[in-house]
């Protein structure tokens, strides 16, 4: 193994290793502590944003704009005592660049149960609104279960996933729970987390990302106002997107937009070695290199990005044991 290489795997190991020992405490050790110093964890509320940076650098490849946004984004809520709306993120991106992996990151470190969390809700189209035919009656049902959860406790959390397969205008139901209002339906809202993950916009973003690479640019010089103002209007002009139209982008509801950018035959690589040391297995050179090649890349002349990022990684690894 290269000198290079060998630098790589070792500091991956040691990270690894210092996040899977550190984890364990946090989840459970240190809840207790954190909440005797907040008045903010009834329901389950306990936000430990420390240690949610110190797990997006060590654990989340690839993705410098996603953990300046988040961290941003989450830092001026819960900075604010009395915040004027709630917190509205969307992530946009590809395939396999860790939207979904940030977001129960994020929630783990924010509720005692992470995912589980009686105060955390998670909608799916395909599994919730799968019939395009009853859209009206989703709409009522969405708006009150939204309503019911949020009487219930307001510091709720809210996750909306794959919104490219959401039937346009169905989200437009809950505008009134992300603007700026006090109160709606006799509801205090305002520190509510809402939360949009979507594949909509990866296209744009690859492409400005290759733009950039072929400009003989870094990654991390790639603008953030004009992957914004890309991913806004592919979402908002798309009629096969949950955003088609949408309210939301319209009134700027959404505080942060967050793009994942595609990642780079390294970036993979980087993976792979996490999920052998997940699994338990020998991190071997030639194995890191074998997986790593065996996933598609784009463009097909160049070869640059991971068309599934790192998605498909985990289920590769047993063909090369």
């Amino acid at each position: 193994m290269a000198p290079g290489a060998a630098e790589l795997t070792r500091a991956l190991l040691l990270r690894l290793l210092l996040a899977a020992a550190a984890r364990p405490a946090a989840a459970w050790d240190l809840w207790a502590l954190r909440c005797g110093f907040s008045a903010d964890c009834e329901c389950g509320f306990g936000p430990d944003l420390r240690g949610l940076e110190c797990d997006l650098a060590m654990n989340l490849v690839g993705q410098p704009l996603v953990r300046q946004q988040v961290m941003k984004g989450l830092t001026e809520f819960l900075d604010n005592r009395n915040p004027a709306k709630p917190l509205v993120m969307s992530f946009h991106g590809s395939t396999g660049t860790g939207k979904t992996y940030v977001s129960s990151m994020l929630i783990r470190y924010l509720f005692q149960g992470g995912l589980q969390s009686p105060y955390v809700h998670h909608f799916s189209p395909i599994v919730h609104f799968p019939h395009a035919d009853r859209i009206e009656q989703y709409k009522e049902s969405l708006k009150r279960w939204i309503q019911g959860n949020l009487t219930n406790c307001g510091r709720s959390a809210f996750l909306f996933d794959e919104m490219d397969k959401m039937h346009p205008g169905l989200v437009d139901v809950i505008i009134p729970f992300l603007g700026p209002s006090w109160v709606v339906y006799g509801t205090n809202y305002r520190k509510a987390i809402f939360i949009f993950i979507s594949n909509a916009g990866g296209e744009q973003i690859n492409e400005m990302t290759l733009d950039l690479l072929r400009a003989h640019k870094d990654r991390e010089e790639i603008s953030l106002q004009d992957l914004e103002l890309a991913i806004s209007r592919a979402v908002f002009e798309n009629p096969q997107s949950g955003f088609w139209k949408s309210g939301i982008i319209n009134e700027h509801l959404i505080d942060f937009v967050v793009p994942f950018l595609p990642l780079k035959h390294h970036h993979v690589k980087q993976c792979v070695i996490s999920e052998l040391v997940q699994q338990g297995l020998e991190v071997r050179p030639d194995v890191v290199q074998e997986v790593a090649d065996s996933i598609p890349y784009f463009p097909e002349e160049e070869k640059i990005f991971s068309s599934t990022g790192c998605k498909t990684v985990a289920s590769r690894i047993s063909f090369f044991f």
